[in-house]
């Protein structure tokens, strides 16, 4: 893993928990508990943004693979 993507890990792999699930399964990360875990992370709006984004990247491919999953069983 490149060194500028772990601090996005670590805080995915901290929220792990916290997805939001329908019928069909996880529809997204609950940001209300995400949030104040990235203004814990930084101040600096620019990187919180850019956290955020790194964090939207990760659930996206981890949404996808989930979904997968599912066609697979």
């Amino acid at each position: 893993m490149w060194p500028e993507n772990w601090p996005a890990f670590v805080l995915f792999a901290s929220v792990q928990t916290q997805w939001n699930v329908s019928m069909g399964g996880p529809t997204g990360l609950r940001y209300e508990a995400l949030y104040p875990l990235l203004d814990r992370e930084t101040s600096d709006p620019h990187e919180w943004r850019s956290l955020f984004q790194d964090i939207q990247v990760l659930e996206s491919a981890a949404l996808k693979q989930m979904a997968e999953n599912r066609t697979e069983t």
